[in-house]
């Protein structure tokens, strides 16, 4: 499927009902700032706080070491820069790249590390990376390419981070 044809397809759902943009924006722009906070509560409470060392590597991983690279070497536009008549439904900064959505990179990252320690609480994770996905196309800020490729790369991270550094340092505790 078109790149273009499936980011028109979702992005031209926006506008048409107030709840749903209003829960659109929210994924897409707020509620990081809320699991952001709740990762530094997490961090302080002693039988969570290794979930927590594992999300906190699996986003500096992602969205960091990989994400900020591509995004260099991409410099792909936002839709908003490439089409006429998106509905952007958010402000974004001055950052123009597109390609890879750090959005998606963060929260599939957050996503696969809680995987590793509750599986129940990892699938509603990956479900709610979905939505927020879905969400960063539906507001007009991203091309469906760039969140599977954000996808698949915190996907990564979070596992490169629970084999390489998380299982390491449970077998030494």
């Amino acid at each position: 499927m078109n790149n273009v044809f499936l980011f028109e397809r979702i992005n031209n759902l926006a506008s048409a009902y107030k709840a749903m943009d209003w829960i659109g924006v929210f994924f897409a722009d707020y509620l990081l700032y809320i699991v952001m906070a709740a990762i530094l509560i997490i961090l302080f409470i002693k039988r969570t706080r290794l979930v927590a060392v594992a999300i906190a590597v699996s986003i500096f991983l992602s969205r960091l070491v990989i994400i900020e690279p591509l995004k260099q070497i991409f410099h792909r536009a936002r839709p908003y820069v490439s089409l006429e008549n998106v509905r952007k439904l958010v402000t974004e900064s001055n950052d123009y790249a597109s390609f890879p959505s750090g959005h998606a990179a963060i929260f599939f990252a957050i996503a696969t590390a809680i995987f590793f320690f509750n599986r129940k609480l990892g699938i509603l994770s990956f479900f709610i990376a979905l939505l927020v996905g879905i969400s960063r196309v539906y507001v007009g800020v991203h091309w469906p390419i760039d969140v599977v490729v954000g996808a698949l790369v915190g996907i990564i991270a979070g596992i490169i981070t629970n084999k390489l550094i998380i299982l390491p340092l449970i077998k030494q505790l």
